[in-house]
């Protein structure tokens, strides 16, 4: 919404400038986005007279003109084809700037002739958006005039309107509420009615009147249109309007002034002699929508939510009601007799078809966010006034259809709540004031009854006029009293499930993996490869397409994630969510888990990167758990039982009996890769964090002494033959249960099955880390342990491998 200070002032006596008004607008909460003030702008630009124009000795389209300036005779060098002796124009001089081209000037030769300034165009001076020629003026302007004075240049303020203030859309709501923070006066004139002398020969019928309630207009004969007088045109176009005509620019003027879009139609175009307010219609049996030519010269399919003006009896669409006029209708300089449309249109049946139709008019901006009922019969009557000054003619009586709406409902209000929700100190008086400067009406006694103004629709209830009074009286008036002092802070405390989730995020981020956040759904057919897709965890309004399933896993979204960042040039992925997941075998329906995911990418190698990599996300797996206080001594580890989305011979799963699983890990079935369209190979853990036990006894928050050995360890290499069915890992836990005082750990560096090996069988090499305590050990010492070492791994179903 943008305007003029002089327009501003036809609504507000007062002699604030542009500076003062913008920073008033802001304190009442009007959003002031710009203050453009041209006559800054074209401060250097002054009156001049051409008093003789040569051509230029080397060029033929350029004269060399002896120019009249504020700055006494100068010579510049001119290429307009209109530079002519006695031409009175406008002068820049050496070193200002030209906003229309961008440029400063300075002192160069032309062609081989200095010219001292320069002679300007309309468009040069951002007047105009084209121009033929240098501007000519009238001959009887004194040389030296600032340009500003002679364009009427004015400063316009450009400010946001919120979508529940519609009467901000007009200068005269903003004097309104300017009024009431007293910068000023307001003055807007009152609406004097202008009788009719005759009968509407046009009459209205409203069809819908759930999309126009209302509807008035007049005919209006023997009307002259042609061009708008140059301060209309001026008014206008100071706002970024481009004046078409005397009939058109009324109504443009008074959307602006008043906040009250109207539409002129010439009346010798309308059939019927009647004016039909309807739905759009569909051609029976074709199924073929109307069609609309607008004002914009576009054409426009009409469906039935949308209003539709038309006339002989409703046949032929003319207009869209409250968006914009049909071109079949429009008037022209040869009109001669309008009829003037001024109604009330639903604003969401106009936002809708805005929408639909991506129109954003003026009317329909206006409409969509709807204007004052009470003003559309007066708004009537003060373009009828306009009209009458500018094109003549005589009007008829005014033609009202439909129901007036009903006026905004009073309610009680305490003005003591004004200091209860602000802290505000204002005695009643001011704050009656206030509220009836903003057109409110009230009723004073033991209770206050206060009715909002018509185009107040927004205010509601108390609260809202508490807000109204401490906009206007001024927000930097509100009492700062800092909040009571409550002592030391209260720490958060977090829960067991809170803690350990910290723990598990901080300890992965440690580990390299990065957090991925993804949503809680999935699309059907990926719930079902991971046995979910149940048609009761299906969403009833899903956020998309293929978002419509609960997940049964955090798995396939962090699959999908990898896959995306492969496909970005980042194939190398290291994943991690802790989240829920949805399913029917829980009590509750829902588990939270832990899931990370690994995409191994190294450089091409004879070796491969698959093994070491399953080993190392197991490394990670155990790591993780013992962080989390999980029992991994206790856990056991069983392979060919993982569900059907892990590949079946690289996956195994931990659990605390048959009953507790509470890891699944290893690589992912290539099937359920190839459906998400990710290529493999990719290893994966998901932790079902409601399965982990709470460690026993309390966990210390802060971190012990660390208790560092002083003496060397010492290690010891055995290889044990042992089944080929039997796990690597249960002959380490066995081994590292022979001295637990000693052994600081087992870890298997070598697996063989050959030559030398019984069939079935297979050698698993481990390598043992002594750490001596209190003295160095014997080598008696050391043969000791090492024979309780034998005899565990036997236990275990193991022989030492001669």
């Amino acid at each position: 919404m943008k305007f003029t200070l002089s327009w501003l002032k036809e609504h507000l006596d007062t002699d604030a400038d542009i500076a003062a008004v913008a920073d008033a607008m802001t304190m009442a909460g009007l959003e002031v986005e710009e203050v453009h003030d041209p006559i800054a702008a074209l401060a250097p630009f002054t009156v001049a007279r051409i008093v003789s124009a040569e051509r230029h000795p080397n060029a033929d389209r350029l004269q060399v003109c002896q120019v009249e300036t504020v700055d006494g005779m100068k010579e510049i060098v001119c290429g307009a084809p209109n530079a002519r002796a006695g031409l009175t124009t406008i002068y820049a001089p050496i070193g200002a700037f030209v906003p229309g081209l961008g440029v400063t000037l300075v002192e160069k030769p032309v062609r081989g002739v200095v010219s001292n300034g320069m002679l300007c165009s309309a468009s040069e001076l951002e007047l105009a958006d084209e121009s033929d020629g240098i501007l000519e003026l009238a001959d009887d302007l004194t040389v030296g005039t600032p340009a500003a004075g002679v364009f009427g240049a004015e400063p316009v303020i450009d400010f946001e309107v919120t979508p529940n203030r519609p009467d901000w859309l007009g200068v005269a709501g903003i004097a309104r509420d300017l009024a009431a923070a007293s910068l000023g006066q307001l003055k807007t004139p009152s609406v004097v009615p202008v009788a009719g002398s005759y009968p509407s020969p046009i009459t209205v019928r409203i069809e819908a009147p759930e999309m126009c309630p209302t509807f008035s207009g007049r005919m209006i004969r023997g009307v002259k249109n042609g061009p708008s007088p140059e301060w209309l045109q001026q008014r206008l176009t100071a706002i970024g309007l481009r004046s078409i005509n005397r009939l058109v620019d009324v109504t443009n003027l008074i959307a602006y002034d008043r906040c009250r879009p109207l539409h002129v139609y010439d009346a010798a175009k309308l059939v019927g002699g009647e004016i039909v307010v309807r739905g759009g219609q569909v051609a029976s049996g074709a199924g073929e929508h109307e069609h609309l030519i607008a004002l914009d010269g576009k054409t426009y399919t009409v469906d039935p939510a949308m209003c539709v003006i038309s006339d002989a009896a409703g046949e032929r669409p003319i207009g869209l009601g409250g968006v914009m006029g049909g071109e079949s209708t429009g008037c022209s300089d040869d009109t001669v007799d309008v009829f003037l449309e001024s109604a009330w249109f639903d604003p969401i049946v106009t936002a809708q078809t805005g929408r639909t139709l991506t129109i954003s008019s003026d009317a329909q901006y206006r409409f969509a966010r709807g204007v004052d009922p009470a003003f559309m019969v007066p708004g009537l009557e003060l373009a009828t006034r306009l009209i009458m000054d500018l094109c003549g003619g005589e009007p008829s009586e005014v033609v009202v259809a439909g129901q007036a709406l009903a006026s905004p409902a009073p309610f009680a209000f305490d003005p003591a709540r004004v200091g209860q929700l602000t802290g505000l100190s204002l005695d009643d008086d001011r704050i009656a004031e206030i509220l009836t400067r903003l057109g409110f009406e009230i009723a004073r006694g033991a209770s206050w009854t206060v009715t909002p103004p018509s185009w107040r629709r927004d205010v509601e209830g108390p609260a809202d006029l508490v807000e109204e009074v401490a906009r206007i009286q001024g927000f930097d008036d509100l009492p700062s009293t800092p909040l009571p002092d409550q002592g030391a802070p209260s720490r958060g405390v977090l829960n067991p499930r809170q803690a350990r989730v910290r723990r598990a995020r901080r300890a992965l981020a440690a580990m390299g993996y990065a957090e991925a956040v993804t949503w809680s759904f999935t699309k059907q057919s990926t719930a079902a490869l991971f046995g979910g897709g149940d048609d009761r965890l299906l969403v009833e309004n899903p956020i998309a397409a293929d978002l419509d399933c609960m997940r049964p896993s955090a798995l396939p979204n962090l699959i999908q994630a990898a896959a995306r960042n492969a496909a970005r040039g980042h194939a190398d992925a290291a994943l991690f969510e802790i989240g829920p997941v949805y399913l029917d075998d829980s009590p509750t329906g829902q588990r939270t888990v832990i899931a990370g995911l690994i995409a191994p990418r190294s450089a091409r190698h004879w070796g491969g990167a698959a093994e070491e990599a399953l080993f190392g996300l197991k490394g990670d797996l155990m790591a993780l758990l013992e962080d989390l206080g999980a029992p991994v001594g206790s856990l056991q580890l069983v392979q060919g039982q993982n569900r059907d989305w892990w590949h079946p011979g690289r996956s195994a799963r931990l659990q605390l009996g048959p009953k507790t699983v509470m890891v699944e890990f290893g690589a992912l079935h290539p099937r359920v890769l190839k459906a998400l369209d990710a290529d493999g190979p990719m290893l994966a853990f998901e932790i079902v964090l409601d399965a982990v036990p709470e460690p026993r006894g309390a966990r210390s928050k802060a971190r012990g002494p660390a208790n560092l050995a002083n003496l060397m360890p010492l290690t010891r290499d055995f290889a044990f033959v042992v089944e080929d069915a039997k796990a690597a890992g249960d002959l380490t836990r066995a081994v590292a249960g022979a001295d637990k005082a000693l052994i600081a750990d087992v870890r298997v560096f070598d697996v063989y099955r050959g030559a030398g090996v019984p069939e079935g069988m297979k050698s698993v090499a481990l390598e043992v880390v002594i750490q001596p305590v209190e003295a160095t050990l014997t080598e008696a010492e050391i043969e000791a342990l090492s024979a309780r070492i034998v005899a565990a791994a036997g236990k275990a179903g193991a022989t030492l491998r001669a």
